[in-house]
């Protein structure tokens, strides 16, 4: 809305929002009535939140690397932490200075900010987004059609350019790594809002990440490399079935985002794996 809220219906939605368990009650106070158009439009969306659905599902967007990304009710909202992952990507890119443009795949990529936040922060990139899950590629060519990129429905590479075969140089997954049995202990937002295959990695979370270190390195290019995002806790065997596929890992974290990230490169010397 143009005009600022009173204090009294401030006071009213921060009550509200608080008593919904919002921790951070004023601060979405202020996103709800900034993004609404009416104050009718306002009542409607506080409803919708203190119902339950996730700030971002509410607003229509999320804030990613400095990016409004837009959010679909029912996709995958980015999440903080992976800011580390674009991060982490960005800076292999940096310490290459490669002149020519980049080639980079966002599998798993829900809303498409990975993909879209990584085309921001690298000056050329030629970007490929897949997700399985229609509602997320429809919400994805939202997100990256100002950066020219192609978005594709469908499970991890098999929808991808038969071109794109050995020519990757990044290749980034915020991939679903919760276990199957870790589910019902997420937080009501993501476990009822948001869709299971974005979340399960099956029995130890790790199922997704296998099959994406496993085909690697038939897209990657020489020198190109595969990051993942994972737990701590599940690093070591995420950094075991990349050495199992021909990837060279190395493991990185942040505790100020509570974030880790595998990173594989292709080696020069070494052919994909058919």
């Amino acid at each position: 809305m143009s005009s600022p809220l009173s204090p009294y219906l401030q006071s009213v939605i921060v009550t509200r929002l608080r008593a919904a368990g919002c921790v951070f009650a004023e601060d979405e106070a202020h996103l709800l009535a900034s993004t609404a158009r009416t104050p009718s439009d306002l009542t409607a969306m506080v409803d919708r939140r203190v119902a339950g659905l996730p700030l971002e599902h509410v607003l229509g967007w999320a804030e990613f690397c400095g990016l409004r990304i837009a959010v679909d009710p029912g996709v995958f909202v980015p999440r903080r932490r992976t800011e580390f992952l674009i991060h982490q990507a960005v800076a292999v890119q940096d310490r290459q200075a490669p002149a020519r443009t980049q080639v980079v795949v966002d599998l798993c990529c829900g809303s498409g900010a990975v993909g879209a936040a990584l085309a921001a922060a690298l000056e050329r990139v030629e970007l490929h987004a897949v997700d399985i899950d229609p509602a997320a590629v429809r919400c994805a060519r939202r997100n990256v059609a100002a950066t020219g990129g192609q978005v594709y429905g469908g499970d991890l590479y098999a929808p991808l350019p038969g071109t794109l075969r050995g020519r990757v140089d990044l290749l980034v997954a915020s991939a679903p790594y919760v276990p199957t049995e870790a589910i019902g202990l997420l937080p009501p937002e993501a476990r009822i809002h948001e869709p299971r295959v974005a979340l399960d990695g099956g029995e130890d979370g790790l199922d997704v990440v296998r099959r994406l270190a496993a085909a690697a390195p038939l897209w990657l290019a020489p020198d190109g490399h595969l990051l993942v995002e994972t737990s701590e806790r599940q690093a070591p065997r995420t950094a075991e079935a990349f050495t199992r596929n021909g990837l060279i890992p190395r493991v990185v974290g942040s505790e100020e985002l509570d974030a880790t990230v595998v990173i594989g490169t292709r080696p020069t010397c070494r052919s994909p794996r058919r």
